[in-house]
């Protein structure tokens, strides 16, 4: 299982230099309830809405969502081996608490700081 990161998920839709390879989109997809929120602020503020809809609507509709439940957010609130932003704290206790739930999970990022902060979990990184 492959956890989608919107770096990712906004390079592909916004054609960037980098954008994950085609057999990315084959994988098993999980994110945070967060990567909703994440995509459609950087569409409406790019002024996107209109040209970009159909497309972000699909592309989260390919990924399954995990919801900020109360042990994401506890979990959140506890310090972590690197330092995190905020929203990084919400996506890594998102891809612990679906360790801690049995899942195999793999990391999609192009951010370098959720990266650090993943590989000092011991959460693998996906290839991109």
């Amino acid at each position: 299982m492959i956890y989608l990161d919107a770096s990712v998920a906004l390079a592909h839709l916004l054609a960037e230099d980098r954008a994950p390879p085609d057999r990315l989109w084959q994988e098993e997809l999980i994110s945070s309830r967060l990567l909703e929120y994440e995509v459609w602020t950087r569409i409406h503020a790019q002024k996107l809405t209109r040209s970009h809809t159909d497309e972000a609507r699909s592309l989260l509709s390919r990924v399954a969502l995990v919801e900020l439940s109360p042990p994401v957010l506890v979990r959140a609130l506890e310090p972590f081996p690197k330092p995190v932003r905020t929203l990084d704290a919400l996506h890594v206790a998102s891809m612990e608490f679906l360790r801690k739930q049995g899942q195999i999970v793999r990391l999609a990022s192009y951010d370098g700081r959720l990266v650090d902060a993943a590989r000092a979990l011991r959460i693998p990184i996906y290839k991109l």
